[in-house]
């Protein structure tokens, strides 16, 4: 039975959640992680292992690591994310500690999960990683600006995304970087949705359908929109 590690999975209307749930439907054997141990977690039940990781936290994640041992990781999805929002983000609003924060967890914590839990990767024989990111991380197509610390960070993701598909490839090790589009989460107020926005167990559907459960070493080290085409950096 394949294995598979998702962050940020506590949110009952977030993407983590979503894959968890779609996951556990295939037959996987999924650890759900969250640095709240609330509802979503919780609602997971005996579909899930479940923990608390925080992710811009190294001992957290030694933590984690050592619970699981040598237990083979064969997908580590690497959800979790936040954004301050556009009023709070912008050129004369968005500070130090949102930037500080911001990239806390949306870059830095994919990085040094990815580096702890490593060796179980490599014990699988398709291992993959999927870091979610988002289309305001791509310098090419950013028309409007804004987001500051939010578009900075995941285009840091993005290049570290790029730079371990480069590192691993050797390794049969693929690497996506994922934009699952506008989605109704938590990580933004409702209000600032526009219509086609999606709930996340469709985006976390067309991402698996598209993305993660096709793609192969040919495609590895490239970023992808939820409906299977390749975007710009």
């Amino acid at each position: 039975m394949s294995t598979a590690v998702i962050t940020g999975a506590n949110s009952p209307v977030g993407i983590g959640f979503a894959f968890a749930k779609l996951l556990s439907d295939k037959g996987y054997t999924v650890y759900a992680v969250d640095r709240d141990h609330g509802e979503g977690l919780k609602a997971l039940g005996t579909e899930a292992h479940t923990a608390t990781l925080d992710v811009t936290s190294p001992e957290s994640i030694q933590k984690f690591k050592e619970s699981l041992g040598d237990t083979t990781v064969d997908i580590l999805l690497n959800v979790a994310g936040i954004a301050a929002g556009p009023e709070k983000d912008g050129l004369t609003t968005s500070n130090l500690d949102i930037l500080e924060r911001t990239f806390a967890v949306n870059t830095f914590g994919a990085l040094l999960l990815t580096q702890a839990l490593l060796p179980n990767i490599l014990k699988s024989s398709s291992p993959k990683i999927g870091i979610v990111s988002s289309r305001v991380g791509s310098i090419g197509d950013n028309s409007t600006g804004g987001h500051y610390a939010y578009r900075a960070s995941k285009a840091a993701v993005n290049s570290v995304g790029k730079s371990l598909a480069m590192d691993l490839k050797d390794k049969g090790v693929v690497v996506m970087l994922l934009h699952p589009g506008f989605v109704r989460t938590n990580i933004l107020p409702k209000d600032t949705m526009p219509p086609e926005a999606v709930e996340a167990d469709e985006a976390a559907r067309k991402l698996w359908d598209n993305i993660v459960s096709k793609k192969e070493m040919g495609d590895t080290g490239k970023f992808w929109h939820r409906e299977g085409y390749e975007l710009p950096w």
